[in-house]
């Protein structure tokens, strides 16, 4: 089997690409259709996914049983101010790798977010994948374009949202936290902003279980629990024992301290009902993932035991 993984050197790429590599992931082995894979990596350099005609040549060429797209332009506060590269990356690229994928015959995951949504509370309910969109920002306005050209353009979809992503790699909100807790020894943090917290490792395991089936579609794939960026940031600063205290602010009191802030949703929270529904939802309580992460985070070493 040949995967063409894109966004390849970002938090998720990485994480799909080792786990490849190794055959199994903490969450146990990956299928047996993948042992062994042919994995062809790219990031911008390699193939600049906004391009039609450069994703055209390049997926007829290496023609992939599987292209899984991680590429995206993920910056929110950038996004604003900069819409039609958001719009390129992240709308375009992914109707381009939907056209070459149904020419070629091969499915195609894409990673989305919980961005699409508006942040409506409806009750405290985690929304699930019947959840009608609404975002509110250029980011997420972006996103929910891509998906609607992978769903136009192509039937043999996975189409991915994920939440709050960290992972061993690059940058991420668990590396800000520990880093300006060292700093700075005090931070305040939104509470009412709630979500999903989501390890790269559970996402991974995930995509790759989903990706050798024929169970096509819209997934929602998040860390299994519900906390504040408040909760998560306090749980980070006591797992990493870092000598800092964190304290609450509201969404109001951050944009007034920087106006320039794109808007965020305040209820995000995400239920993997899809998963659950058909392959199974193997996703980790937040809480368990987390400690995990810091058992085997060797700094910006990425993991200790590699």
């Amino acid at each position: 089997m040949k995967i063409i993984v894109t966004g390849c050197r970002g938090q998720l790429g990485t994480e799909l690409i080792k786990q490849l590599r190794l055959g199994y992931s903490e969450l146990g082995p990956i299928p047996e259709k993948l042992m062994h894979a042919t994995v062809i990596g790219v990031d911008m350099a390699e193939l600049d996914i906004s391009c039609y005609k450069a994703v055209d040549d390049f997926i007829r060429r290496h023609k992939p049983d599987v292209i899984i797209n991680c590429a995206a332009f993920t910056n929110v506060d950038g996004c604003e101010t900069n819409k039609d590269a958001a719009f390129k990356v992240n709308a375009i690229g992914p109707r381009n790798l939907a056209q070459a994928a149904a020419k070629t015959g091969a499915r195609l995951v894409h990673v989305s977010t919980d961005y699409v949504f508006s942040g409506r509370e409806n009750g405290g309910i985690p929304q699930d994948e019947c959840e009608m969109p609404g975002p509110i920002s250029a980011y997420g306005t972006t996103k929910l374009m891509g998906e609607r050209y992978v769903q136009q353009f192509c039937h043999r979809h996975f189409i991915v949202r994920t939440a709050w992503l960290y992972s061993y790699y690059g940058k991420n909100f668990v590396k800000t936290i520990v880093n300006a807790g060292k700093k700075y020894g005090k931070l305040e943090v939104v509470n009412d902003q709630l979500g999903n917290p989501t390890n790269a490792v559970d996402l991974a395991h995930e995509i790759l279980q989903l990706c050798v089936t024929h169970e096509y579609g819209l997934y929602h794939c998040t860390g299994n629990g519900v906390c504040s960026w408040y909760d998560f940031a306090s749980e980070i600063i006591r797992l990493s024992g870092v000598e800092a205290t964190v304290a609450p602010c509201t969404s109001a009191e951050y944009k007034s301290k920087h106006p320039e802030s794109a808007d965020r949703p305040h209820w995000s929270a995400l239920d993997n009902r899809m998963l659950r529904c058909t392959v199974g939802d193997e996703v980790r309580p937040w809480q368990e993932a987390l400690a995990c992460f810091f058992e085997h985070w060797d700094g910006d070493n990425g993991m200790k035991d590699e």
